[in-house]
């Protein structure tokens, strides 16, 4: 706030030398008056005024920010007995028995809804507003399992939650049941499970620097095993201690052509695939984040500089990060589908159980490919028709003996390996209508490891390389790599 004040004598003049200046403040200027005769008392005027100036302004400072502290101030949500939990890097499955698990040693929990609009959250209702400050104290910040699935813990704003359905995988109430859920694989691992009264050790944060907060090196619960991945359940993945990480970096692909699923169908026949991010900054440039660092070694050993279509080579490389994080509002890519893409619950993944893997022959890229899953009265007219209208015209087709009438399989040739590369791109997982289907086919692809049609029939007939496998969806399917 400006001095308005005057001293006595400002007002007189003279031209007079050794005479001294004095600063009174008027209005948004400070003026300089030379006075010709020294008052009495003029350097006590010119301190005061000067103090009472510098006050002022530290007053008006004060004021500011703490107005400005006042607008900024975020509106607090009121504390509830309702928790909103936000699961970051939930890279196993978050399941209302989980969220039980971690939340009852703090009080009673009366029901949980699981919802996944923006990555994953619950919403946890206990019985009272103590024990859910209990929980948000002692969980806000914690990880469920190593390196993993960190809580971040608000209060929610309904007052009671709505379970209209008891399901594993999104909301129970446990007030019109006795909270043991449906028989199911053990999510825990031996001598994980919590006492029934206690609460186990927590690696936590204050709510105020969670997002600043190490990765502990110990969770809340041990990694699961033997879980096929759901829903919103990932692969298995390298714990984040690991130093060398499961992300690639994949250069050289079309700026106007790529996109995620495409990348996947490439990279999914070298590993588990949990999330695909194009960069924005860096066109044709993309990071993949793989089940392990194993499957990034095949990729980059198999698919580095491989040509794709009549464009240029792709360049693969381990990435500096360990872990890509969720992107909640991708950008565009020029087909317009989103530039980021979660895979870890994709029934496409192709090693998520060891038996299923066991299935899978690492194979280079060749201009051979081998198809499967596809309708059983397919004909080798259609099925080049198919990759025609994909604008990748293939060569010659050979269909394999049907071992069942549930599918058909077979070799697809074509020119050379580019265009087989980028068929694998286009093609893999295209749905096939079959006759008398209530669902399409899903075709499957991958690389052959004979470098003829009568090389790979031979070994395919010959050596018995034609196996069965249930594709997840109660169909028998044959496999061949």
């Amino acid at each position: 706030m400006p001095y308005n004040g005057a001293s006595n004598g400002s007002g007189s003049g003279g031209s007079g030398g050794g005479g001294s200046t004095i600063v009174v403040s008027e209005g948004p200027q400070n003026k300089k008056i030379r006075t010709g005769v020294q008052q009495p008392g003029e350097n006590d005027v010119h301190m005061h005024a000067r103090s009472t100036q510098q006050q002022n302004q530290q007053q008006a400072l004060m004021n500011k920010s703490n107005d400005d502290l006042r607008r900024k101030r975020p509106e607090t949500t009121r504390p509830n007995h309702i928790l909103l939990f936000t699961i970051i890097n939930p890279f196993y499955p978050i399941t209302v028995d989980v969220l039980h698990k971690i939340c009852n040693p703090h009080g009673q929990v009366l029901r949980i809804v699981i919802f996944k609009k923006n990555g994953v959250q619950a919403m946890v209702e206990f019985d009272s507003l103590d024990a859910a400050t209990r929980a948000r104290e002692n969980l806000n910040g914690a990880d469920i399992y190593a390196g993993c699935c960190t809580l971040k813990i608000d209060y929610a704003k309904p007052e009671k939650l709505n379970v209209y359905k008891n399901e594993p995988d999104t909301s129970w109430d446990y007030t019109l049941s006795t909270g043991e859920l449906l028989p199911k694989p053990p999510l825990l691992g031996p001598g994980a499970a919590f006492p029934p009264f206690g609460a186990p050790e927590y690696h936590t944060t204050t709510p105020e620097n969670w997002k600043g907060a190490t990765i502990h090196p110990t969770g809340l619960m041990k990694e699961p095993t033997g879980v096929v991945p759901g829903r919103n359940a990932p692969v298995a993945f390298t714990p984040q201690g690991q130093a060398q990480g499961a992300v690639m970096m994949v250069y050289g692909l079309d700026h106007d052509t790529s996109n995620t699923d495409k990348l996947f169908n490439l990279v999914c026949l070298y590993g588990n695939v949990a999330r695909i991010k194009f960069l924005k900054t860096k066109e044709g440039t993309a990071m993949v984040q793989m089940g392990d660092s194993v499957a990034v070694e095949r990729c980059v050993q198999h698919l580095n500089n491989i040509p794709v279509g009549s464009g240029g080579k792709i360049q693969i490389a381990f990435s500096k990060q360990n872990f890509l994080s969720e992107v909640i509002n991708p950008f565009l890519l020029p087909d317009h589908t989103p530039s980021f893409k979660e895979y870890t619950g994709s029934k496409n993944n192709r090693f998520l159980s060891p038996a299923q893997a066991s299935k899978n022959r690492i194979q280079p890229p060749s201009k051979i490919l081998h198809f499967f899953n596809t309708p059983p009265g397919l004909t080798e007219d259609q099925l080049i028709g198919i990759f025609n209208i994909k604008d990748v015209p293939a060569t010659s087709v050979r269909l394999f003996p049907l071992k069942t009438e549930r599918s058909s399989s077979g070799l697809i040739e074509f020119p050379n390996i580019s265009q087989a590369v980028l068929a694998i791109m286009k093609c893999n997982h295209l749905p096939i209508e079959g006759k008398g289907t209530k669902f399409p086919f899903i075709m499957k692809l991958c690389f052959s490891s004979s470098k003829s049609m009568n090389g790979a029939w031979n070994n395919a007939t010959n050596e018995g390389m034609i196996e069965k496998e249930n594709d997840g969806d109660g169909k028998v399917v044959e496999i061949y790599n």
